[in-house]
């Protein structure tokens, strides 16, 4: 009982943070379903819209490459390469 009752008081409390989120619209392209699905798992999609003015095609290529080498994101070859180019064409410099 007093497990449950401390679960609903930290789900009360963090209800009034997500009321205030807004939801991040990425643009519709080819690939947007694999960086939803893959980059959203784990960190907010808001990181892709506030980097995107600096990064060119070998930034994103080497974020990427990152997340799955030096953090261990489960992502496959396959979805690391089409997140890769959804990147770079829709938000890269």
């Amino acid at each position: 009982m007093r497990t449950i009752l401390i679960a609903l008081t930290a789900a009360a409390m963090a209800f009034p943070a997500l009321a205030d989120e807004k939801p991040i619209d990425l643009k519709k392209a080819p690939g947007l379903d694999k960086v939803e699905g893959n980059c959203a798992a784990c960190h907010s999609l808001d990181y892709i819209l506030m980097n995107s003015p600096y990064p060119n095609a070998a930034l994103w290529s080497a974020e990427v490459d990152k997340m799955v080498k030096a953090f261990g994101a489960p992502i496959s070859d396959a979805d690391a390469a089409e997140i890769k180019a959804y990147l770079a064409k829709n938000y890269g410099s």
